[in-house]
């Protein structure tokens, strides 16, 4: 017992917290699956705590979320490079006095793993309860009433059809420089995005809420881009940064999909199909096109697994300009395919998700589908019916 308290003495604050952390997470994972309580807690505390954090951080002209992880990673880096010295320091007095202090020789490495404990843990279960708590209450399906539905080949194909004749209608609306590639302002795209989701939410009231808060660009995007993210939601800060590094295509449909999280979607899933909605229920030209493409993708990318000569007829139909923009976001992203940074990023984004039940990992993107074909096909079947498929 005196040795244990030796141990504590060393460092009391750093002990605390860490166990702080850990009970954070343990209470969460015992609580967890229990859907009452946690949107008992939810709406009584964190979807306003998370509104307040919104509105307080929208008024800042650039992201928070930017600065705070910047700060930790240069603080984590210059403490480690500290231990790191200490403990070299030490060996080398002791070797000089030919002195045996082992406790005093390994402290700087003890209390940098009692840091990095201290930390993790932390961050862990603030994660846990300021966004795990949403993937334990009713997901977004049931709280709009739009449900997925099983997909046949015929739906798929009429419904890919759809929004492939959207992207070549949206894609003649869109400037263009003079390379091609779609021609986005950053400062005003980003500034549009603030009222994105004041249509949608008047038709679906569960995404209707008082936050007229734009998206931002995140510092430094290449950084983002070697993990393989195009943007993410900061629960600690309320806000949703947007990787501006990758194509422009795509950006103003991330922007939608992460202003989702912002509304407490949390499913990836539910993100994107809620994200393209916004933006075409908005109207405006350069989103509505984003957000075709990204569904195109979604959709097309189904297609071809079902029935690839229907994908490749279906492809042929795209505008000279839509394809310019995919084959421009393919090839961005093949440059960093085999980085071994971007796979272990999806590695552990994974486990995160399935952490928080999200059984299929990073295959619960494909949802997205089946509520695209659920909420369109009624109305393209119409004018998209193919015999024989």
């Amino acid at each position: 017992m005196q040795h244990l308290r030796k141990i504590f003495m060393l460092s009391p604050v750093r002990h605390i917290l860490a166990l702080l952390g850990l009970l954070g997470a343990g209470l969460y994972f015992a609580l967890h699956g229990n859907s009452a309580m946690m949107t008992l807690y939810r709406d009584g505390f964190l979807r306003p705590l998370h509104r307040f954090l919104s509105a307080a951080t929208g008024r800042l002209p650039f992201s928070l979320a930017s600065l705070i992880i910047a700060a930790a990673v240069l603080a984590a880096l210059a403490y480690i490079a500290y231990s790191l010295y200490k403990f070299i320091k030490g060996l080398i007095d002791n070797k000089a006095l030919k002195r045996r202090k082992t406790t005093e020789l390994i402290k700087p490495l003890y209390l940098l793993a009692v840091t990095a404990l201290c930390a993790a843990s932390l961050i862990y279960s603030g994660f846990c309860w300021l966004w795990g708590v949403y993937y334990d209450t009713a997901d977004f399906e049931e709280r709009s009433g739009i449900h997925a539905e099983p997909v046949s080949v015929e739906r798929l194909y009429a419904v890919t059809s759809y929004f492939t004749g959207l992207v070549n209608e949206y894609a003649k609306e869109t400037q263009r420089n003079e390379d091609g590639s779609i021609a986005i302002e950053s400062e005003s795209i980003f500034a549009y995005s603030s009222g994105l989701y004041d249509k949608i939410g008047q038709k679906i009231p569960a995404l209707s809420e008082d936050l007229s808060v734009p998206a931002k660009p995140f510092f430094p995007s290449k950084a983002m881009s070697l993990l393989d993210f195009t943007g993410f939601y900061f629960p600690f800060t309320g806000e949703a940064n947007i990787n501006t590094d990758c194509p422009a295509a795509l950006i103003p449909a991330t922007i939608s999909h992460e202003l989702a999280h912002l509304r407490g979607v949390a499913e990836e899933d539910e993100a994107n199909f809620f994200g393209i909605l916004a933006c075409l229920e908005d109207g405006d030209p350069v989103y509505s096109y984003s957000a075709c493409l990204l569904a195109y993708i979604h959709l097309g990318n189904a297609l071809y697994s079902a029935v690839p000569e229907l994908w490749r007829e279906n492809y042929e139909k795209l505008c000279p300009e839509a394809k310019a923009d995919l084959k421009e976001n393919n090839d961005y992203w093949a440059k960093y395919k085999n980085s071994s940074i971007k796979k272990a990023s999806n590695k552990v984004y994974e486990g995160f998700l399935q952490g928080y039940g999200q059984k299929d990992g990073l295959r619960t993107y494909g949802k997205c589908v089946d509520l695209l074909i659920a909420y369109f096909a009624e109305n393209v079947e119409k004018t998209h019916d193919r015999e024989g498929v």
